[in-house]
């Protein structure tokens, strides 16, 4: 069939600047991944040499600051239940990986949020380059960072970021940008320094939907488990992948809802502290506010 496009041959090009920097710079991304891989293998290392079910009380506590004790109940079954799938240690290595990734992803997308919702010029360079990074398959950048940081946590990281970054931008810059500029004006008026209107005023008021990019960050980040699979990074998304390369239904059963099971942990729990409102905490300022106003109806009676 005759093309009417002569043949570009992009791929060719691909490979030489990949061999090129693998040959060049192949000691800068040996370090790098060294770099990537060391907090992943502590986190994941101190995770899985805790007892199990002390870790599982851990997170039940979590869940109940969070959420409430009906979510701690609920975590300590579903967690009992990873365990008994015999999936908790990949589980332990998944949730390290997404850990490393969601932080680096969100030290770096808070700060280019602030910075496109401040200029104009900046969001329009971002914008392009955040559509490319959520719409450009994984796999295209998975092989490069494989060829030159190998096989291991490093490139799970790396996709994970990739994928992850852009909603923690996106949704930084809309609560900048959805500040009432009243506020901001009657801040300058009194003498804050742009930084100090950024501090006291745009970032308080912007929490919300800074907290609800960060859990956009971490969900994303658990949903390329099974490219970590793919990778060869320890995990759930190695079973995952283990099971669609064998066709073991069982392994795929288990390790997917030991999955499930972790992303509605991660999710409620995130949730739950960016709103504030359910809880530990809020359960306790709510007791803390009913007993001030018993003591305010009662205290002219008593007198």
């Amino acid at each position: 069939m005759s093309t009417v496009v002569p043949r570009i041959h992009l791929g060719d090009w691909a490979n030489d600047v990949v061999d090129w920097l693998g040959n060049h710079w192949g000691g800068f991304f040996d370090g790098f991944a060294n770099v990537l891989n060391s907090p992943v293998n502590w986190i994941a290392d101190g995770l899985v040499h805790t007892p199990i079910i002390g870790l599982v009380i851990a997170f039940a506590v979590i869940a109940w600051l969070a959420r409430g004790w009906k979510m701690a109940i609920a975590t300590v079954i579903g967690f009992l239940l990873i365990d008994g799938f015999d999936q908790f240690a990949p589980a332990l290595h998944t949730l390290s990986q997404i850990l490393v990734g969601s932080i680096i992803a969100i030290v770096i997308s808070i700060p280019l949020g602030i910075l496109s919702a401040r200029n104009k010029r900046v969001a329009s360079a971002i914008r392009p380059v955040l559509d490319f990074m959520q719409t450009l398959p994984a796999y295209v950048y998975i092989l490069p960072c494989l060829f030159l940081m190998g096989i291991g946590a490093a490139t799970a990281v790396i996709a994970t970021v990739i994928f992850a970054m852009p909603p923690g931008v996106r949704l930084t810059e809309l609560g900048i940008r959805q500040v009432d500029q009243e506020m901001v004006e009657a801040g300058q008026a009194f003498g804050a320094t742009p930084r100090e209107v950024l501090r006291g005023i745009q970032l308080p008021l912007a929490l919300p939907n800074i907290m609800a990019g960060i859990n956009q960050v971490i969900m994303l980040a658990l949903s390329m488990v099974v490219i970590a699979g793919v990778t060869g990074a320890p995990g759930l998304g190695t079973n995952v992948f283990a099971a669609l390369s064998r066709l073991d239904v069982g392994i795929g059963a288990e390790a997917g809802i030991s999955v499930v099971i972790l992303a509605i942990y991660l999710d409620r729990v995130t949730d739950g502290f960016s709103k504030g409102e359910l809880g530990l905490v809020a359960e306790l300022r709510t007791l803390r506010r009913r007993s001030r106003a018993n003591a305010a109806v009662t205290s002219p009676s008593a007198g």
